[in-house]
């Protein structure tokens, strides 16, 4: 199978892509786990604060590029049929269905979760406050957005202050989706990835266009560190073409130590990718993968849907 890469100028080449976790990932986890930080003390807290309070001093810029990607993804009306709605795997704390829909940055948003007054906050007066940060935010040409994500504590509050329509605390690799999910994912018709593909299979994909009424597109943005073929082929499988957005890659975090980048740069050249210029520069980088239906590809040409942020 090849994945198309497309740079403008028509070209075709064979997929060796990556994965990503949130804000850290691989396409092999056990190699991950011992060369990367895991970070796991933050991903499900009971409220955002520990999470932006880790990343914004490692420049974690991922939800940043995928803002203006997304929104150009649903201007094309992709989600305008019916009861179309976005579903944001590993979707953590809600944070790109707060950009999608809201007049903020990911910078608004490091501002907000760090600052003196949202530290000083119990969780509740948190909620509290996030609720009203967010309704006197949103955008009118805001769509449905549902989330999915083992972290159950970080789906819960992402619904509850209003930034999912639907949550889901639940783990695809590891269990069946529940029945709720399943009528959920019949409205699916754009799904989102900006972290964790490493760690997604066709157990998660399948499942989820099989129950959908409608054609689907899948945009992913995925750590060079691996590859993602596997996911490719699950898609195909439902007729939906993948494109490689090449040559551009899209910053996600520094590295925390020597070994992180020693992995990034091994793994990267394993996979067939050039680290120069971008991981032996100190940060991992993502590439850019958009699934959809062959025609599609044709009426929205994927150069002007996914461009440099």
């Amino acid at each position: 199978m090849t994945v198309r890469a497309s740079d403008g100028a028509g070209n075709d080449q064979g997929q060796g892509a990556e994965p990503g976790a949130g804000a850290a990932g691989t396409a092999a986890p056990g190699a991950a786990q011992e060369a990367m930080t895991p970070f796991d003390e933050i991903y499900d807290r009971p409220d955002p604060r520990a999470f932006f309070s880790a990343f914004r001093p490692l420049g974690y810029r991922t939800p940043h590029h995928a803002q203006q990607i997304h929104r150009r993804l649903v201007a094309t009306g992709v989600c305008a049929t019916g009861a179309g709605a976005v579903l944001d795997i590993c979707c953590s704390y809600g944070i790109n269905a707060a950009l999608l829909n809201h007049d903020l940055t990911l910078d608004d948003l490091y501002d907000h979760y760090t600052s003196p007054r949202a530290c000083a906050m119990t969780t509740g007066e948190l909620t509290s406050w996030d609720r009203e940060f967010y309704r006197a935010r949103r955008r009118p040409d805001a769509v449905p957005v549902f989330g999915i994500d083992a972290a159950s504590n970080a789906v819960a509050y992402a619904r509850e202050v209003g930034l999912l329509d639907e949550a889901f605390g639940e783990n695809l690799e590891v269990a069946p989706p529940s029945a709720a999910l399943l009528r959920a994912a019949r409205r699916i018709r754009l799904i989102t990835v900006t972290g964790g593909a490493s760690f997604l299979s066709s157990r998660t994909f399948r499942p989820l266009l099989e129950s959908a009424e409608a054609p689907v597109w899948v945009a992913s943005l995925v750590l060079r560190t691996g590859s993602y073929r596997p996911i490719a082929e699950c898609l195909e499988s439902f007729g939906l073409v993948t494109e490689k957005v090449t040559p551009h890659t899209f910053v996600q975090r520094r590295f925390t130590s020597p070994q992180e980048r020693q992995f990034a740069v091994e793994s990267v050249t394993s996979a067939g990718e050039d680290p120069r210029g971008k991981e032996t520069d100190g940060h991992f980088h993502t590439a850019a993968h958009l699934s959809r239906p062959a025609r599609d590809t044709v009426s929205f040409p994927v150069t002007d849907l996914v461009r440099p942020s």
